[in-house]
């Protein structure tokens, strides 16, 4: 295969091992340790490292310019690693003319990235909560959950942290929120069966404490699409 000029792997590997293990850190403080964000040259490299295991050659004119449009492509995909999604709630609004009944968004559609095979899993998530005082404008739920979806991701972790969000930044009564996706670590690989989707729920306040108000946000989710 041809090198294409790119660092030695051996260099590469020793660069980041460097930054991934702490000097004089124990196991446990190692774990919390913050790693140092390797260079876009390093990306690129590891990128290029990647084509030659699957077999092409990264030094032939189509594959010349993907490792940087790979790591730029990256950069979209994962930007909510720049993100701080609780910033999105700091803007209350009071004034609602004493409503206080449910507030829902549904069909919030988002993109999101497998923390296990880094391959896609899409789908839409719905979000219900109680105002105590006060509404958050609806696009920022929304934002809140394209920053955590922006991540590499479990259905399981996503559909959590918007929940914790939401309950911190709003203290709502009542928060739920149900997530369904397709994952194509099952539609593309593994058991390949195409179409199949998971659900995921999350519940808080009277959400929680009472099973008629599960009943009725399924009921707004589901009946009114």
């Amino acid at each position: 295969m041809i090198d294409g000029g790119r660092p030695h792997m051996d260099a590469v590997v020793k660069s980041l091992s460097a930054r991934l293990a702490p000097a004089n850190a124990d196991k446990k403080s190692a774990t919390k340790s913050l790693i140092t964000k390797p260079s876009r040259e390093e990306a690129e490299a590891a990128v290029r490292t990647l084509i030659e295991w699957c077999g092409d050659d990264p030094g032939r004119e189509g594959l010349l310019d993907t490792p940087r449009r790979v790591v730029k492509a990256f950069e979209e995909l994962y930007r909510g690693y720049g993100e701080a999604p609780e910033e999105q709630l700091e803007r209350v609004f009071e004034e609602v003319s004493g409503y206080s009944d449910i507030v829902l968004v549904r069909n919030i559609e988002f993109y999101s990235h497998c923390e296990h095979h880094m391959v896609p899993f899409v789908g839409k998530a719905h979000i219900a909560y109680y105002p105590d005082g006060g509404v958050v404008g609806l696009s920022k739920l929304a934002r809140v959950v394209d920053s955590y979806a922006r991540r590499l991701q479990t259905q399981e972790a996503l559909t959590a942290q918007v929940l914790e969000t939401i309950v911190n930044g709003l203290k709502p009564r009542g928060a739920a929120v149900m997530i369904e996706a397709e994952h194509m670590c099952m539609s593309m690989r593994g058991v390949r069966k195409h179409g199949a989707s998971t659900i995921t729920t999350q519940f808080s306040g009277v959400f929680k404490s009472d099973p008629s108000e599960q009943a009725r946000f399924m009921t707004l989710v589901r009946d009114y699409r």
